[in-house]
Order: structure tokens, then C-alpha cells, then sequence
């Protein structure tokens, strides 16, 4: 399979994208904290038929909640999904990793709250999708491509979706006054090795001066250096210091993958944002699947060139 690491002006590449739908071999499970509620959580990662999605199920509800646009009920801080009596907090990360890897379906045993922070990153469901193990099934694979522009805005923040030739390219920027980030923009045509290699380890990160306005909230009740880049205007407080130079536009973009997941399907397209986060990110999606003349959905070819 060949990839490109697509950066404005780079050359022509060949893209052999995943014509089918992929799900996982076997169960895994995974056991943490939740880096907001501060409670824990068991979770088991299981097989799912073709055109099941992304679907998370519980002990104490009857229905499954699927991973989709429709079902996002909090864009505080994080992405939550919930309908009727069921619901989950922190989906982000997990859904990125179902989308940088390429998994379609996939059913989420979950007891708790929210999903576990792990490192504050999407290392961990990437470690676990590695021992449950890839399975490619028959059934074809579908994409939503984008046709037209979409474009929401907010105080100066967009986010928005343009058409390309083939693939997802994520365009990200942040742009923050304290000095220890600044101004970060970084571009990436994904696929899975690109997913591993750039964004799957960056982690959450948050200034030490919101911590106690936050937990007055109930939000970030459970962060620590252990799950999170904790910053001061001019330092990373971590002892370890930061995984990429530009570990923060690298986990804002992770953050995107895993809303734009929520789609239901693997986009074909631009998704660009400034000052972004998970409001605008589900907000873009709304409005990209609200508007049929948008986008299409059509099975992906079995190979892509860019031109």
C-alpha cells in the first residue's frame, strides 16, 4: 500500500486505498480512568458485521448507541454521545483510532461514564487494535465525497469542508497568546501509517491556571501528568516535555478524526479549521450531512492516484 504525507506543492503520488470494510479478529478488553468524571471504566473491543458502524453498548441500557452525528448530545471539552437512557463522554479518541486505522465496525463494551484517558492520547485503542488484530471482510467499503464547500463559523474559529481529488487531508490550526504554543498549523493526508507515525500518540493537553475553574464544572476531575500535557504560559510542566515540538495542533487534529468519524463514513475531502475544536468539528458534520447536494456516497476504488 502506498501513502502520501500530502504537504502544499508536494509531488504526484499513488494512493491503494481499503476497498473493503474492516472490523477487528477478536475481543480485547482495556480497563482506565476517565480523565474528566475521574471514574473508571471497563471496556471490551469486539467484532461487528458489515455495515454495522461504530456502536457502543452497555450494561445497565437496553439499545445500542451508535458512534453518529445525530447521537451528540455535549461538545464540552470532548464528545459525548447519548440517547435515552444511555450515554458515554470522551469518544474522541477511540473514534480517531477507528478512523486512522481504517475500522468500520465495531461493537464497544462499556461499564462507566466515559472512556478511559489512558495517556491522553489514542496510543492505547491503537495497541489494542494491534493485538485484536485488522480483519478485512467482503463487503465493499463507502465513502462520503465531498462535492461542494461547507463552512461553519464562530467568533473568529471555522471549520469547513472542501472537495478534493481522493482521501482525507486534515488542515489544522491553532493559534494560542501564551508563548508554549503559539501558532501551529499543521497538513496531513491520512492513512494508517501516517495515523501511527504523526498523530495516534499526541496527547490532551490544558493550562494549570483553568484546573480549578474546570473541576468546579465536573470537567477534568481526572487529569494528571499522567494523562495530560499540563502547561504555564512559557513551560510544559511534564517531566518527560512533549512528545512532537507541535504536540498540541497534532492532538487538535486527532481530536478532529476521531468527530469527523461521525460522519459513519470514511470522507473524501478537505477538512480545514482555525481555532477549532469539538463544537465546531460536530458542527461541520452536521452541516455537511444536512445538505445533501454536499457530498455523495459512493464504494471506494481499489486503487486512487493524485494528480
Amino acid at each position: 500500500m502506498f501513502q502520501i504525507l500530502q504537504e502544499p506543492g508536494s509531488p504526484i503520488a499513488l494512493v491503494l486505498a481499503r476497498a473493503r470494510q474492516q472490523t477487528v479478529k477478536r475481543p480485547v478488553a482495556l480497563r482506565g480512568i476517565g480523565v474528566h468524571s475521574n471514574a473508571p471504566a471497563q471496556l471490551t473491543l469486539s467484532p461487528a458485521r458489515a455495515n454495522t458502524g461504530i456502536v457502543f453498548e452497555f450494561c445497565r441500557a437496553a439499545a445500542p448507541l451508535a458512534a453518529t452525528w445525530t447521537n451528540v448530545v455535549d461538545t464540552t471539552l470532548r464528545t459525548t454521545l447519548g440517547q435515552d437512557d444511555a450515554s458515554v463522554s470522551t469518544v474522541e479518541h477511540l473514534l480517531s483510532a477507528c478512523a486512522g486505522l481504517g475500522i468500520d465496525n465495531l461493537r464497544v463494551q462499556i461499564d462507566g461514564p466515559e472512556l478511559p484517558a489512558f495517556d491522553g492520547s489514542a496510543g492505547a485503542f491503537v495497541d489494542a487494535f494491534d493485538e485484536a488484530e485488522i480483519l478485512q471482510v467482503p463487503q465493499a467499503r463507502r465513502q462520503l465525497k465531498v462535492l461542494a464547500p461547507v463552512r461553519v463559523q464562530h467568533n473568529g474559529s471555522f471549520a469547513e469542508f472542501l472537495p478534493a481529488r481522493q482521501g482525507l487531508t486534515l488542515d489544522i490550526e491553532i493559534d494560542f497568546a501564551a508563548a508554549v504554543i503559539g501558532r501551529q498549523r499543521k497538513i496531513l493526508t491520512l492513512d494508517a501509517g501516517t495515523f501511527r507515525r504523526e498523530l495516534a500518540r499526541a496527547r490532551s493537553f490544558g493550562f494549570l491556571r483553568d484546573l480549578s475553574s474546570l473541576q468546579a464544572q465536573g470537567l477534568a476531575l481526572g487529569a494528571s501528568l499522567d494523562n495530560t500535557v499540563a502547561l504555564l504560559d512559557d513551560a510544559v510542566l511534564n517531566p518527560d516535555g512533549v512528545r512532537f515540538p507541535d504536540e498540541c495542533v497534532r492532538h487538535k487534529m486527532l481530536d478532529a478524526l476521531g468527530d469527523l468519524a461521525l460522519a459513519g463514513a470514511p470522507i473524501a475531502g478537505i477538512f480545514r479549521s482555525y481555532r477549532g475544536g469539538h463544537e465546531l468539528n460536530v458542527a461541520a458534520v452536521r452541516a455537511l450531512m444536512s445538505d445533501p447536494s454536499a457530498f455523495s456516497l459512493e464504494s471506494i476504488p481499489d486503487a486512487q492516484v493524485l494528480v
